[in-house]
């Protein structure tokens, strides 16, 4: 005979209290989609304080939705409020986060991953019922561009900055002259970001997505970089030999057999070559990723990581917080014999693979 628990109703609250802000959280998203898409953020940054009339004035939208909607970010305190003006504006912080694309903490983007995420759901739940996979190509095209705009503002804070020269002699290397692979590119940010920073250096950027890859040659061209190109394959089969860096950002969990990725990126790489690998920051233990980033993480990982992995081959499935103990294992299987991490941020962490 089971006994009924009796509840506390303090911790109900809390709970309760807990659920308030992710709802409003969760319902406030689409609001930072329309702020982000109708540069209502940027007009606020650049030109508040401003009324809702003269918000909507600058940016040829209605004054009535725009009202509505300043009262909806001033109550996320996405934007600040003067009741005496009634007029809003945003502080630095706010306007570093989202308004300006170039901020190393810009994070409107990653809620077109989000809308993804809802517009998806029915694939991914009928996916738990089978067991089978939703591949990255069958996902909303928000996705795409989300991904992109989301871990672009990390790699541009630190890709050349602190994760490549972390690299035993890379710098040097690409400074002098080099050749590299950007494996699972998608629109090619973290190649061009390269291309752009080591002239003398040839890039090649490989994704099995060709959507992703039309639009990474339209960046490159936009670019003007002559040091760079983008080719349709996948991780175990693109072309080419001798590479002195091979790089993997934030994909390698995603595929069917990262083993045999990694396999082919060591047997592509010069003798002396080094693959340098960027994954989801986590920790080896569950109970210690159990905070707000391994919230996201995880939550990404079963709605596009997990089932991407198991639509392939193989279908390993590491996830997106799959901890370097196991990312360890997977290059150690590919034949990696050298590996150390050289470097992390709260959301990445950076491995150095030698043969």
């Amino acid at each position: 005979m089971s006994t009924e628990t009796a509840v506390d109703e303090g911790r109900l609250q809390a709970f309760m209290g807990k659920m308030l802000d992710d709802m409003s959280a969760a319902m406030s998203g689409a609001l930072v989609l329309i702020g982000d898409k109708l540069g209502l953020y940027r007009a606020v940054a650049e030109h508040g304080p401003l009324t809702a009339r003269q918000l909507a004035e600058r940016t040829g939208t209605r004054e009535r939705y725009v009202r509505e909607w300043l009262a909806a970010q001033a109550a996320s305190d996405y934007v600040t409020y003067d009741a005496k003006s009634g007029c809003f504006s945003m502080t630095p912080e706010q306007a570093m986060a989202l308004a300006r694309e170039d901020s190393p903490v810009f994070v409107a983007g990653a809620f077109d991953v989000i809308a993804a995420a809802y517009i998806d759901e029915p694939k991914v739940r009928q996916a738990f019922r089978t067991g089978g996979g939703v591949g990255w190509h069958e996902h909303s095209q928000c996705l795409f561009q989300g991904t992109e705009r989301f871990f672009r503002t990390a790699y541009a804070a630190h890709l050349v900055q602190e994760w490549l020269p972390a690299l035993e002699g890379m710098v040097a290397k690409l400074e002098k002259g080099a050749k590299v692979a950007d494996v699972g590119c998608g629109h090619g940010a973290s190649t061009i970001l390269m291309a752009r920073a080591f002239p003398n250096s040839q890039f090649f950027g490989f994704d099995y997505h060709d959507g992703s890859v039309g639009r990474a040659r339209k960046a490159a061209e936009a670019s003007g970089l002559g040091n760079v190109r983008f080719e349709v394959a996948s991780a175990k089969a693109f072309r080419g030999s001798g590479f002195d860096l091979a790089t993997a950002f934030d994909c390698l969990h995603d595929m069917g057999d990262p083993v045999g990725a990694a396999r082919r990126i060591r047997e592509a790489l010069a003798p002396d070559g080094t693959f340098m690998l960027v994954e989801p920051f986590a920790r080896d233990r569950l109970a210690d990723n159990l905070n707000p980033v391994g919230r996201i993480y995880y939550s990404a990982s079963t709605m596009i990581c997990t089932p991407a992995s198991l639509s392939q081959e193989v279908g390993l499935a590491l996830g997106a917080q799959a901890g370097e103990a196991r990312l360890r294992g997977v290059l150690e299987e590919a034949g990696f014999t050298r590996i150390r991490r050289a470097a992390e941020t709260p959301f990445n962490m950076v491995l150095e693979a030698r043969p």
